[in-house]
């Protein structure tokens, strides 16, 4: 494809594309570029439409503009820019789920690039390279290419590519179990874009690989950190920003285990409006969160259909469904799908294991399946164990899904020796991890287990400290729950005293007379002194002051 001669109009259109190219003013260079006749447009002019039309959204109109510039590249001779090109409109469709036609542009870029000396586009064939070594559990292989891909980028002068290999090395260390090593180098990759050293598409690719990788590995603090990076990146951006989208899933997702739950819901609907076009699995993943706050909101009905348009954009619904089931009254439902999901997803590790394993518990619990229960909940205190050895941390999702599991379960089993220790250990797990839902669930259990030695104060703080919290997320049922129970459990009363006579020990420790308390409780002078000697009984006292001092020592006033 080479430039032809064109007029005067045409000419201006395509000076003012290509400043907006270079300006990346994504929308205003996609409208131009339009307009114009397909063959003004040099091979470099169809790579810049592409990324334009990427940029906006338009992935099939992406691939077919590259493809124009791969042909024109072709007819050039130009080698590189012909791998380069093959290479990006493998990434695309393999996105798209083509594998096959992936595969095709995958060998096309191997071949165009195979016989050039070193150059950055070999950079992108060591990618992959380390991707499929990394499928195959070949870790030194993968760990070479990786290495060899940042060596090139580092030779060859691309920041961009040096840190995508550096996310490469860090993806295989992970892989490899060598987490805490892995998530460090990680961190490096992703400074490199937060400091601004990486040109715009890499940054985003930078940080959507980046914040998979850190919530793939339950690192909440650290996803919750890169996800605020990512969105400020996002928001300094021009309206036309894919990684948008993509970054926003994960934010999604904090705002979710953090408790924003309208915040989350806000961004939800965002992410869906952004990556419906062109990513439907990622925004499955957003219509599912919207899903999980409904279920707990007790908006039932709205959760079902979010889960079944999760499960529609081809994403497995599960464990939300099958608690959904549960809060139905479908337990035996709720049961046997997440018996399913855990069976086909035997090789699903991290996040997603440990959120089927805890519901599994959960609902064997609610049917009075002990013993699945303690073989779910001892997997999750496996999963836990491994992965600390690995990462070398034990506050993560997973350490705090999988003491609260132990908790409940051996609480159901009436062993209240372990139940108890695991409970608050939970509870610190997940205090400290500022995930609010789960710290109430945790502290409506404490409370049972609390009551089963007696220790009715301890259980009234705990649901009490929970109504507040499913209240101010607005957990609607789980609130009312919490409620009930705080109704059912009387608070010791200091020295025996009623309700009536600690109102009005407060107001006389207040310095009110007989006829100033009378007054303000609504009753006689004569019902006001009958219940003073009866204070003075019970708390062995014989004067106002003494019993003043009572109040006070006793936190009465």
């Amino acid at each position: 494809m080479t430039e032809r001669t064109i007029d005067k109009a045409a000419a201006d259109t395509l000076r003012r594309a290509r400043d907006a190219v270079a300006r990346e003013a994504w929308a205003e260079a996609y409208g131009l570029l339009g307009d114009l006749d397909p063959t003004c447009l040099t091979p470099d002019d169809c790579a810049a439409f592409a990324d334009a039309a990427w940029w906006t959204s338009r992935v099939d109109e992406s691939i077919v503009q590259r493809t124009r510039a791969y042909s024109g590249y072709v007819a050039g001779d130009a080698a590189r820019q012909a791998g380069h090109s093959a290479w990006l409109l493998f990434y695309e469709h393999q996105l798209a789920g083509r594998t096959a036609v992936a595969a095709g542009w995958l060998r096309r870029a191997r071949r165009h690039l195979h016989d050039e000396p070193e150059c950055v586009e070999q950079c992108y064939l060591a990618w992959i390279d380390a991707e499929d070594a990394q499928r195959r559990g070949a870790f030194d292989e993968a760990m070479a290419a990786a290495r060899h891909m940042a060596s090139i980028a580092r030779r060859r002068g691309s920041p961009d590519l040096l840190a995508m290999g550096v996310q490469a090395q860090a993806g295989v260390l992970v892989a490899q179990g060598r987490v805490s090593e892995g998530l460090d180098l990680l961190d490096e990759a992703m400074c490199a874009a937060m400091a601004g050293e990486l040109s715009s598409f890499f940054t985003g690719w930078v940080y959507c690989l980046g914040l998979q990788q850190c919530m793939a590995c339950v690192d909440l603090e650290r996803a919750a950190e890169w996800t605020d990076a990512a969105m400020r990146w996002c928001a300094a951006m021009p309206a036309e920003n894919n990684f948008r989208g993509l970054c926003r899933v994960h934010r999604v997702e904090v705002l979710e285990l953090r408790g924003s739950w309208e915040e989350a819901l806000t961004e939800a609907g965002r992410t869906c409006a952004e990556l419906l076009p062109y990513e439907r699995r990622m925004a499955a993943e957003a219509v599912y969160l919207i899903g999980q706050i409904q279920r707990r909101r007790g908006e039932l009905a709205a959760a079902e259909q979010s889960y079944d348009r999760t499960h529609e954009l081809g994403r497995d619904p599960q464990p939300g469904l099958s608690l959904l089931r549960l809060a139905q009254g479908k337990p035996d439902a709720s049961a046997t799908a997440l018996q399913l999901a855990l069976a086909n997803g035997t090789e699903a590790g991290g996040l997603e294991r440990c959120r089927l394993l805890a519901a599994q518990v959960e609902v064997c619990l609610a049917l009075d399946r002990t013993a699945e229960a303690h073989s779910a909940a001892e997997e999750l205190r496996s999963l836990a164990r491994d992965w600390q050895q690995r990462c070398g941390s034990e506050t993560t999702l997973l350490h705090a899904s999988a003491a609260t599991a132990s908790g409940a379960v051996a609480f159901a089993a009436g062993d209240l020796d372990r139940a108890l220790p695991r409970l608050r250990r939970a509870l610190t797990f997940w205090l400290e991890l500022r995930v609010p839902y789960e710290a109430a669930q945790v502290r409506m259990t404490l409370a049972a287990a609390d009551r089963a030695v007696g220790d009715d104060e301890g259980a009234r703080m705990e649901l009490r400290a929970a109504e507040q919290a499913f209240r101010r997320l607005g957990a609607v049922p789980d609130a009312r729950r919490a409620a009930a129970l705080l109704a059912d459990v009387r608070p010791e009363r200091p020295g025996g005293l009623t309700e009536r006579e600690i109102q009005v020990l407060r107001l006389v420790a207040a310095g009110r007379t007989n006829r100033a308390v009378a007054a303000e409780l609504v009753i006689s002078e004569h019902t006001v002194a009958r219940h003073l000697n009866n204070i003075f009984a019970k708390l062995d006292v014989s004067s106002r002051a003494a019993a003043t001092a009572y109040a006070y020592r006793h936190g009465l006033t």
